[in-house]
Formats: structure tokens, sequence, C-alpha cells
């Protein structure tokens, strides 16, 4: 056995479909011995994975893009690409690092309009009817294409770089490197990186080791509320679903919450977003809470008892179904309490409201008032835990850095950490070992008389 025929392995595990096999079985051994069960609380978390390859920017890019398929068709068909290719290419695409690019902006104009002509030129190439048809199917081919079709732009013959002007793609479709096409670049708050996520649910029952029961990995830019359905999915097939599962802001929001009980009945607990309204950041007016909605008869009754005149669905800019209602401006223009409820200064002012459907918004609406009980505080303190084990994935696993080039790969790599991380809990567990606490700094544990 040598270790480096570990990446035929784990090409086989990826190919068959079966890169899941070790966690489920190890989850199934689990069950097994009564230390994992279904019902009971498990939380779930997500962090920045970044990427095996350095991210470059649109310039550096392109370069290497070319550069790279240039490259892959010198092994796979050499004599053609001896016939087809510019002779200055030898010498425009040797190994360069990406920080040797001209500095001023006209230098660089110059460079990555040379660099589109050159691409669109072995384009043509290789889409022509003299080339071999399978030239198209080479993955890096492909990755050429895109990247020149999402980095310029042609008019006539004429090849042009792409600006914010003639639109660039969002960044859940840009390619960052040629040599990883799956990572993307992605920021939050002040962090920014290129690369994935990792989405981590763990158990959490008292008494009980706390064991990792699934690992999603998806690209950087992919909104966490989107992997909570596939969470469940997956935890549904292997019998392991909670009755609450503890989760941030990210993963919820009104449709969730309706679903995951409905569907799969499971009671996601998670802080809601607050109410961006003026009303409720000034905390005053008219918000939303002081309205009455009859669902029923499709009508609202505001604070002053008007009723409202129109009541129609459409998506919001989340792409959500929403409820739109307006009352009417002789309501409105004359209404004593008008300053509380709108600050348009139209000479015709009206209020406006948008909500959920009604089962979102009166789940939305519970969940609020949960929020400020005792009981909700005490429950979701336990989803604290899950950063442990995301610490504990970084610092034996290297959980936040990529090994591997591609998003499959990356998800490998992410389901034998985990595998791991249950090994040693299950080890420590049987042990007898004493589960770490959060750690305190000792000035905040005078302050709190500890």
């Amino acid at each position: 056995f040598d270790h480096t025929v570990l990446c035929e392995f784990r090409g086989r595990l990826l190919e068959d479909g079966a890169e899941r096999s070790l966690l489920d079985l190890l989850l199934e051994r689990f069950k097994g011995l009564g230390i994992l069960k279904a019902k009971g609380q498990q939380r779930t978390d997500s962090t920045a994975v970044l990427s095996a390859v350095r991210g470059l920017n649109r310039l550096a890019l392109v370069r290497e893009t070319m550069k790279h398929t240039l490259e892959s068709l010198a092994v796979v068909v050499p004599d053609w690409l001896r016939v087809q290719a510019n002779p200055q290419w030898a010498e425009r695409y040797q190994r360069h690092f990406p920080d040797d690019l001209p500095k001023g902006k006209e230098g660089q104009q110059t460079l990555a309009e040379t660099i589109g002509k050159d691409g669109d030129d072995l384009l043509q190439c290789l889409y022509s009817s003299d080339a071999p048809e399978w030239l198209k199917e080479i993955t890096a081919v492909e990755v050429l294409r895109q990247v020149w079709v999402q980095n310029y732009f042609q008019v006539g013959k004429e090849v042009h770089w792409r600006t914010e002007k003639e639109g660039l793609p969002p960044s859940s479709q840009f390619i960052n490197s040629p040599y990883d096409p799956d990572a993307r670049y992605a920021r939050k708050y002040t962090s920014s990186w290129t690369g994935y996520k990792v989405h981590i649910t763990e158990s959490c029952d008292d008494g009980l080791p706390h064991l990792i029961t699934n690992v999603e990995t998806t690209t950087a830019t992919t909104a966490d509320g989107e992997v909570t359905p596939k969470v469940h999915q997956v935890l549904q097939q292997r019998d392991l679903l909670p009755d609450v599962h503890l989760v941030d802001t990210g993963f919820l929001d009104a449709q969730l919450l309706v679903e995951s009980k409905g569907r799969y009945g499971v009671d996601l607990v998670g802080p809601t977003r607050g109410d961006q309204r003026w009303q409720a950041r000034a905390s005053e007016g008219f918000g939303l809470a002081n309205f009455t909605l009859d669902f029923q008869r499709r009508k609202a009754i505001c604070p002053e008892g008007h009723q409202s005149v129109e009541w129609g669905s459409r998506v919001d800019n989340r792409g959500n179904d929403s409820i739109y209602i307006r009352f009417s401006p002789s309501d409105c223009g004359p209404c004593p309490s008008r300053a509380k409820c709108t600050r348009s200064k139209a000479k015709y002012p009206r209020r406006s409201l948008a909500v959920r459907p009604q089962d979102q918004y009166e789940a939305l609406k519970m969940r609020r008032e949960q929020e400020r009980t005792v009981e909700y505080l005490r429950m979701y303190a336990k989803r604290a835990g899950i950063e442990g084990t995301i610490s504990q994935g970084v610092r034996r696993s290297g959980l936040r850095r990529s090994r591997y080039v591609g998003l499959a790969k990356t998800h490998l790599g992410h389901i034998f950490t985990a595998a791991a991380i249950n090994l040693l809990r299950v080890g420590e567990w049987l042990a007898g070992a004493t589960r770490a606490t959060t750690r305190q700094s000792r000035f905040a544990a005078v302050m709190q008389g500890l």
C-alpha cells in the first residue's frame, strides 16, 4: 500500500456515489449501540472553506485560463495544436505569476484585449468543422468558453473586455480559477474568501455524545436557508430526524418554519430576522403588529379603524410569496395618525403592507413571541455548542482549507473529517472524559460573581 493511491480510491468513491458510506456505517453502528437516537435535539451551523487554488483577479484569470487550456491541449492533441497555435503564444503564455501584470489601467486594458483575441482565435479553431468533435468535451475547453463569455463581449469580429456597464455575471456563477471551476467568491460581514461552505449538523442531547449526523458542502455563495431542507431530507433517510433543530437566522425564514414542521415534523428554532420597517427601528408609530389582518375576508384594518382597499399576491425581491395590501388615499390623507403610519411626501399618501401568506405569517408571529420567553432562551443556548465542533474540525483536520480541487472531492474530505470527529468523541465518551465547557475570561467570571 502506498499513500499515493488514495487519490484513486477517492475517485472510485465519487464515481460510484459512495462518498457517504463511511459516515452512514458509523451512524448505523452508533444507533445500534443506543448512543445516537432520532427525535431529541440537533443543531446546525456553517463556516467558510478556502479552495486549494489561489484566487485570481479577472486579468490574471483569463491569462491563466488560456495557459491552462493550451497545456491541456498539448497533452491530448499536440500535433493538432502545433498547427493551429499562434507562434507568439509560446512566449505569451509561458509560466507566469499572477502578480507580474501591468500596473497601469491602459496596460491592463491592452493585455486584456490581446488575451481576449487569442482566446477567441483558439475557440474558433476548437469549434470549427475541421477540429475533432471530442475536443469540445475536454473540461479545460469548456472552462475557456465560459470564462470568455463572462469576461468578454463581441461586437462583430472584435472582442472587448467586459465591464460593469456591459454586465458581469453574479458571483454565484462567476468562475474564479480554471483549476477549480467550482470555487466561488463570497463575502460575509468583513470576511471574504474564494472556495466553499461546509454545513455541519450534530446531535446535542444531554447524557449522550454529541455526534455529527450530516455534512453538506456547497459553493461559497449558497445561502444557508437553501441547505435546511436538504439536511432534513438526508436525516429523514437515515431515520435521524430531530424534534427540535437549533439553527441561526440564516437557516430559517417563515416558509422554512412552516415546511419543516409540516413535511418533517421538525421544530426549527432560531432567531428570526428583525422587522426592518422604520416604525420598528424607531420604536414608534404603527407597525405591522398594530394592524388587524383578516385572511378570510382578505381585508386589513388599521389602528384608526379603516379597511384596506387592495389585497393581492406577488413575489418579493427574495423570491418569496407575499401578500400586498394597500389602503385608500381618501382614508390616509386626512387621518390624524398619518405621521405614525407613513412618511410619504406624496400629495395623496397611502399606507401599504407586505405580509407572508397566512400560515407563514402566523408561524413567524408565534416565533417572535416565543423569542421573548425564558424557555426559548434556555433552549436556544444549546446552539452555541456547534461552534466547538467547527473549532475541533479546524484544529484537528484543517476544516477551513480544502486539500482537493472541486466541490465533490472537497465534500468527500469533509465527510471523512466528520467520521474522524465522531470516532474521537465516542472514544472519549466511553472513557468517561468530561466534556469541555465554553471558556470564560477571569475578568468576566469576577464580574459575574463566579
